[in-house]
């Protein structure tokens, strides 16, 4: 079953087309919109972004997270630093898409547990698309049993919503 999530298009910042979307018209333009909203809403809350994307490389295996970045707090001396793989959940199918971001998450979690085990990784979710789909029952458990943390984000107020996990 898809979700109202799954058929909105965030053109620019507060303007929004609703429809089905092919595939190849997400594309970039989608990639890039989501992932500077995220970008941005984490500077605004004093992130300093330290990799753009964030690569680990495991022998021949090679990974590319979307962003990496820190937040120095004042009573810690080696702050807090975190990665961010950021995900749309434009297609025509929200299950594809969450089968491909858990896939994905489970992957870079296991790299950065090899490569950088100080770094916690989130999975960056669109506001609209955890208030519909992520509240299934089957998703909650998968969220459960895969102890997956994420970040809810608003990409046309480039804000983040709250951090779960």
């Amino acid at each position: 079953m898809d979700f109202p999530g799954a058929y909105r298009k965030y053109d620019a910042p507060g303007i929004i087309i609703s429809g089905e979307l092919e595939a190849e018209s997400i594309g970039v333009m989608a990639k890039d919109l989501f992932h500077e909203a995220v970008r941005a809403a984490l500077l605004k809350e004093q992130w300093q972004i330290t990799a753009d994307p964030l690569r680990i490389k495991i022998d021949g295996v090679k990974l590319e997270i979307d962003l990496a970045a820190d937040k120095v707090v004042a009573a810690e001396k080696s702050g807090r630093k975190i990665a961010i793989e950021i995900k749309s959940f434009l297609n025509n199918s929200t299950i594809t898409d969450f089968h491909a971001a858990l896939g994905q998450f489970l992957n870079y979690r296991l790299g950065l547990e090899m490569t950088e085990p100080d770094r916690v990784l989130y999975l960056a979710v669109p506001e609209d698309t955890y208030e519909s789909f992520f509240q299934e029952r089957f998703v909650q458990a998968a969220i459960a049993v895969h102890q997956l943390r994420l970040l809810i984000y608003d990409p046309a107020k480039e804000a983040i919503v709250s951090w779960k996990g």
